[in-house]
């Protein structure tokens, strides 16, 4: 605030008494530069909330507000990130994004593209186990494996059970043949296709959302 305005706002006499050289006149040159570094804050506040425009040392604090905090996961505060804070940054400006998908193959996918820079994860469910989930590591992100579990672990369904395993998934080899009583369902008997691998789209093109 200024001077001027802080002048404004005492009573009569004391506009008087507080002209050049006066105690005063100092006590309101003090207040006017007291009041300068919390008002230059003030007036770009908006940026500490900024996920591309926050300071380094804010960004870690956001992904609270984004429920991504558990990428942080550091017991101390001044405990070093687990990742660049560019990736922090990322992850809080997807955050909205990322809440809409939560518990989808797209969103855990996403979610660990942007926390680590890789692309190429696979989500594997396999038909023989219902409620279970693979997610397969790619070679380039095989050495941030405790930070892909715990998103993993976060981002998953809770009645899915998960393993986090690195490498190409098996060769199935070609599919077996029907035999020909199989080839034709029998009337009245619903058939259920068997799950694949998931298939996730680009986060730059997401899916349309569930109605």
């Amino acid at each position: 605030m200024r001077r001027a305005a802080i002048e404004r706002l005492l009573p009569a006499a004391y506009q008087r008494a507080a002209g050049p050289g006066s105690v005063l006149g100092a006590l309101l040159d003090v207040m006017e530069a007291l009041h300068a570094p919390d008002e230059a804050v003030l007036a770009d506040v908006d940026a500490l909330f900024g996920a591309y425009r926050t300071p380094d040392g804010f960004v870690a604090y956001l992904t609270r507000w984004v429920a991504m905090d558990h990428v942080v996961a550091a017991p101390r505060a001044d405990a070093p990130l687990p990742l660049p804070a560019g990736r922090l940054r990322d992850l809080v400006a997807h955050g909205a994004l990322l809440a809409r998908w939560r518990g989808t193959p797209y969103g855990m996918r996403t979610a660990l593209e942007l926390a680590t820079g890789v692309t190429g994860f696979v989500l594997d469910e396999p038909p023989d186990r219902p409620f279970h989930l693979v997610v397969r590591v790619p070679p380039a992100a095989a050495d941030r494996l405790a930070l892909v579990t715990r998103i993993v672990e976060a981002e998953k369904p809770a009645a899915v059970t998960v393993e986090v395993v690195t490498g190409d998934p098996p060769d199935p080899g070609p599919p077996p043949t029907p035999e020909p009583d199989d080839a034709e369902p029998a009337a009245g008997v619903a058939t259920v296709r068997a799950v694949g691998r998931a298939h996730v789209p680009a986060p730059h093109d997401p899916p349309e959302e569930p109605s």
